[in-house]
């Protein structure tokens, strides 16, 4: 599968190497800093992924997960939540949300995010 991704976060600095280590894998087709952003981005660019932050500075990234997946459904798109803290403090919330897992910003690579969004899904 070829990934085209969309990084959304409020952190200009991390939103710039992400996209500068995630683009040695596949194509990283926008960065957003705000819900607003990132709809605008998915509507333009139709990411297959998108990476969200928990914490958008003022924003919800659970809530920007939500509205992508109901604004998108048509879209191959798979969600991974992101953040500085641990998947602990999130369990419960990412396993309401649409996302389709979690990764540490510490860990996030091209090869993480591939293999969360192309494992095989479980019944």
């Amino acid at each position: 599968m070829a990934l085209r991704a969309l990084i959304v976060d409020d952190n200009a600095r991390f939103l710039d190497v992400a996209r500068s280590s995630l683009s040695r894998e596949f194509e990283v087709v926008g960065t957003a800093m705000s819900s607003a952003e990132a709809l605008q981005q998915t509507e333009a660019h139709r990411p297959n992924v998108v990476l969200v932050d928990i914490g958008l500075g003022e924003e919800s990234g659970f809530d920007l997960a939500g509205r992508l997946a109901k604004r998108f459904p048509d879209l191959n798109l798979r969600i991974v939540m992101i953040s500085t803290r641990s998947e602990e403090d999130y369990v419960e919330l990412i396993d309401a949300s649409p996302a389709i897992g979690f990764l540490s910003k510490s860990f996030l690579s091209g090869a993480a995010v591939r293999a969360l969004v192309c494992r095989p899904a479980t019944s």
